[in-house]
């Protein structure tokens, strides 16, 4: 196993529908307005961007993102990711009950030279540094979502 190798699978009930939860995840450049760890979002264009995140450990990460999948009527947001980490991620929204799931995979090598000399001793810090981001992001989504259906008069 390489130990600067990461699989990331997170799911995120929310009580929104699913076209709300897909529209908000699609517009990248407003992550910074309700994800607390995306700290920059610098838009390359209509599909791309350059991302920098730092979460509860004491560095950032940059990305660059590029759009490989955009698809509203499957629910599918999809981009290859190079930088400081370089791999994929896709989310996948579907209906759930009262609202919609959001699924995020990410599969990614850290490229970084300081990270890849900690990989081992910091996997697990690392590990648990995305899960806390992740937390964070679905309660930062969720409030953005019941905002949003306030501004525009619905129940939430």
């Amino acid at each position: 196993m390489d130990p600067n190798h990461y699989r990331f699978l997170s799911l995120w009930p929310l009580p929104a529908p699913a076209p709300a939860v897909y529209r908000a995840l699609e517009r990248v450049e407003d992550y910074p307005h309700w994800w607390p760890q995306v700290r920059e979002v610098t838009r390359l264009g209509e599909s791309g961007g350059i991302i920098r995140i730092r979460s509860l450990l004491p560095y950032d990460l940059t990305q660059t993102m590029r759009e490989t999948r955009r698809d509203p009527d499957a629910g599918v947001l999809e981009a290859a990711l190079s930088g400081d980490i370089e791999g994929w991620a896709r989310w996948t929204v579907v209906p759930h009950a009262a609202g919609a799931l959001a699924r995020y995979e990410q599969e990614v090598d850290v490229r970084r030279p300081l990270l890849r000399r900690l990989a081992l001793p910091g996997r697990p810090f690392f590990r648990a540094n995305h899960a806390l981001m992740m937390r964070a992001g679905r309660r930062g989504l969720a409030a953005h979502l019941a905002a949003a259906g306030r501004a525009r008069g619905e129940a939430v």
